[in-house]
């Protein structure tokens, strides 16, 4: 039986709805843990995931969602972090390294400070579908699309 995925866009939408001081709420979390006392985490997790393993990938989205901004283009979110995002800075290797490197929840931690440094413009869905699915072989995907994209610039 396939595992049916989110509408990861359904959540984006409904983040880009919220009021700032929710919003603010967010970015404020420190590890992913931290969601779980925020109400502004329910409005977007509610009544999404019925399991365990679920409940923490919906945590981890979140908590790297504030730190995202959406395009329509095929942007992956290590291209993203190679070309620097609204402020023009790209990520360096031994930053990301540290995330590929790292266990939970420090991979998490030291993704989401790239992440709030760079401030990536990627493609929503396919970003939220990587942190959905984020393991060995998702943190190996981010490093090699980094790569590809930065030989490229």
């Amino acid at each position: 039986m396939e595992q049916r995925l989110p509408d990861f866009m359904e959540v984006y939408t409904a983040w880009a709805q919220l009021q700032q001081g929710p919003k603010a709420e967010l970015k404020r979390a420190v590890e992913p843990e931290d969601m779980i006392v925020v109400p502004a985490f329910y409005r977007l997790f509610s009544g999404r995931a019925g399991t365990e393993w679920e409940k923490q990938a919906f945590q981890r989205m979140i908590f790297c969602l504030p730190c995202i901004t959406h395009t329509e283009n095929n942007v992956k979110l290590g291209a993203a972090l190679a070309r620097g995002g609204k402020n023009g800075k790209p990520v360096g290797e031994k930053r990301l390294f540290q995330v590929i490197r790292s266990s939970p929840p420090n991979d998490m931690i030291q993704l989401r400070r790239i992440l709030k440094m760079v401030e990536p413009v990627a493609n929503w869905p396919m970003t939220a579908k990587q942190l959905w699915y984020w393991n060995d072989r998702s943190k190996r995907d981010l490093l090699e699309d980094f790569f590809l994209n930065k030989a490229n610039n």
